[in-house]
């Protein structure tokens, strides 16, 4: 069997590994072709597209990569014909894939979605788009559900993938250089340049304000070390590691974290955190007048209630990071926060996400057949 699957960004990177493992499971003959990252290639994936030369962050990101875009368009549905795929399988990044999924389905080419694009927070007219031209959606947070049935959409809730992730991965932080005993801080400004540019100097500003603690920056791979040498420059007794930001999160005492799949990862480990973001100004100013969500992290989001705190464009700076960071560090603020990621991993499901996907998209083909 033959599958063409698109993922944009790290996150989809890693569940669409995970989704190739399952599908390829006691059938080593299935064949993936796919836009991804080094995860999904180290599966078993055929690489046409690192999801690096993809990520535009933003309106405005978006409108001065047009051309960029565009080409990548037509180079993917060339590509598709020529690969002749059984099922497309669409990983989040909607504002290509829904552009794929439309062409594809007036090819007759079955179009699987695998995690949801975040309609419910903005752009919910895009619901009727998915009704048309998406033949199967799975979705991975459980208010998705209810969503898509307020449109006559019946879809599938597989639990979500970060789940099993977490699970087959276990380990502490290796040394990084520094002989020091202080207990860690992880820094986890974001896997574009855009975000790191605008996040991790903030992040930076408070370190020497917590002698006692050990800062370490969690470096993206998509990102070289050296990008971020220029910003480390000034505090020497901050350290970066590259490869290792789930055992950074499991040895850290909290946690300074770019909004976006990384807040739910640093909460299934266990990790206080205060969530950070801050946009091109433009971008955030058109994205304030559509976003319809009360909170901007996953973790506020599922639990409906703000757990964690969140530090939005202005209200990210230096003192508001220093009172936030100097909270959770707080044992009773710590077990507060410790009892709502319990909550947060029952709302996800039991785990087997992945396999479970693979079995529904599976089951959909022999239907279809």
């Amino acid at each position: 069997m033959k599958f063409y699957i698109i993922a944009g960004e790290a996150s989809g990177d890693l569940h669409g590994a995970n989704l190739i493992k399952a599908l390829r499971s006691g059938r080593s003959e299935s064949v993936c072709r796919i836009w991804g990252g080094d995860r999904m290639e180290a599966a078993g994936g055929i690489l046409v597209k690192h999801y690096r030369d993809l990520a535009f962050m933003g309106f405005w990101e978006v409108l001065k990569n047009l051309r960029t875009i565009m080409g990548n368009l037509r180079f993917c549905k060339s590509d598709i014909v020529d690969f002749r795929p059984d099922a497309l399988i669409l990983i989040d990044y909607p504002g290509f894939n829904l552009r794929i999924a439309k062409w594809a389905k007036q090819q007759g080419i079955p179009v699987i979605y695998y995690i949801s694009p975040q309609i419910w927070a903005w752009h919910s007219s895009r619901v009727h788009a998915i009704r048309r031209d998406v033949d199967k959606m799975l979705v991975i947070l459980p208010f998705e559900t209810a969503f898509y049935e307020k449109y006559g959409m019946r879809v599938d809730f597989v639990g979500h993938p970060l789940l099993d992730a977490l699970q087959q991965q276990s380990g502490t932080l290796e040394k990084t250089g520094v002989a020091d005993d202080r207990k860690v801080i992880a820094l986890l400004p974001g896997s574009r340049k855009q975000e790191v540019q605008r996040i991790l100097p903030i992040m930076l500003s408070v370190t020497p304000l917590f002698p006692e603690y050990r800062f370490v920056v969690a470096a993206s791979g998509s990102l070289p070390n050296t990008f971020y040498q220029p910003y480390l420059a000034p505090f020497p007794e901050v350290s970066i590691v590259e490869g290792q930001t789930y055992n950074l999160l499991r040895s850290a005492t909290a946690a300074l974290v770019k909004s976006g799949t990384s807040t739910l990862e640093t909460a299934l480990i266990g990790t206080p955190q205060v969530v950070c973001y801050a946009g091109n100004a433009i971008s955030y100013a058109i994205a304030r007048r559509v976003v319809n969500v009360r909170y901007i992290s996953l973790v506020n989001l599922i639990l409906d209630r703000p757990l964690v705190r969140e530090l939005i464009q202005q209200e990210l700076n230096t003192r508001n990071l220093q009172a936030a960071l100097a909270d959770i560090l707080l044992p009773e603020r710590a077990a507060e926060i410790e009892s709502g990621y319990a909550e947060l991993r029952h709302k996800l499901g039991d785990g087997g996400a992945s396999d479970r996907a693979a079995r529904l998209i599976l089951d959909f083909l022999k239907e279809k057949a």
